[in-house]
């Protein structure tokens, strides 16, 4: 992924990362009770609402605990339960990079290794509708074929466990590259290097889909 492609983050975001943190950093010890309302208003500059979203997003993620007429407090095992797709809202741009680079690797040569005569078709289907949106300058359809691409790479694993993992970079991917890119630039510059990736799978070589796959994640999305 594209160091410039950070994720965006809502105020209530913010405000529940800044709080994670100073969990995290033991500011807040576990078992202690969160300030009243009014006080994480002040403290963060905020309203309530925002407040009471951000506390609700932490309290999902399993940072923190709700009492009914008692209070908010921060939960034992702080961050446990965390859903994937809320750690990476608040992860940094180079961190999901990296581990998208690792997933699509390993992804590339189990496809090269597993993958069926339908998987091919796919693949080919996608990566050339991604093409020609790319020639015509159609950002949204080539965003949509370049995403399609990868999820049936995914899938051509059969590894399910893999492939799910992945498909959670995927949607928040579909959303960067959706708010980001002015232009199908991206797609005809790397036009060759996913079509090497493709050969490799289609000519079922694990090594070289492997490394076409590590070059392709280790510049860019």
């Amino acid at each position: 992924m594209s160091p410039n492609l950070i994720p965006r983050k809502s105020l209530a975001d913010e405000v529940a990362s800044a709080l994670q943190e100073k969990i995290l950093k033991g500011g807040y010890k576990v078992n202690q009770k969160l300030p009243v309302e009014a006080e994480l208003m002040h403290t963060y500059g905020v309203g309530r609402s925002t407040v009471r979203e951000a506390v609700k997003i932490l309290v999902n993620s399993g940072f923190l605990r709700v009492l009914q007429g008692i209070g908010t407090f921060v939960e034992e095992s702080s961050g446990f339960n965390e859903p994937l797709s809320q750690r990476m809202k608040r992860a940094d741009a180079q961190s999901i990079a990296e581990v998208r680079q690792i997933l699509e690797m390993k992804i590339a040569e189990k496809a090269a290794t597993n993958r069926s005569g339908n998987d091919i078709s796919k693949l080919e289907h996608f990566l050339s509708k991604r093409n020609k949106a790319a020639d015509k300058n159609l950002v949204a359809e080539a965003v949509d074929a370049h995403i399609s691409f990868l999820l049936a790479l995914a899938d051509a694993s059969k590894n399910e466990v893999l492939s799910g993992l992945y498909k959670q970079f995927l949607l928040q991917l579909k959303a960067d590259l959706t708010d980001k890119l002015e232009d199908t630039a991206f797609f005809k510059d790397k036009r060759d290097q996913y079509q090497n990736l493709l050969d490799g799978v289609l000519r079922q070589d694990p090594r070289k889909a492997w490394h076409s796959a590590g070059k392709i994640t280790g510049n860019m999305v």
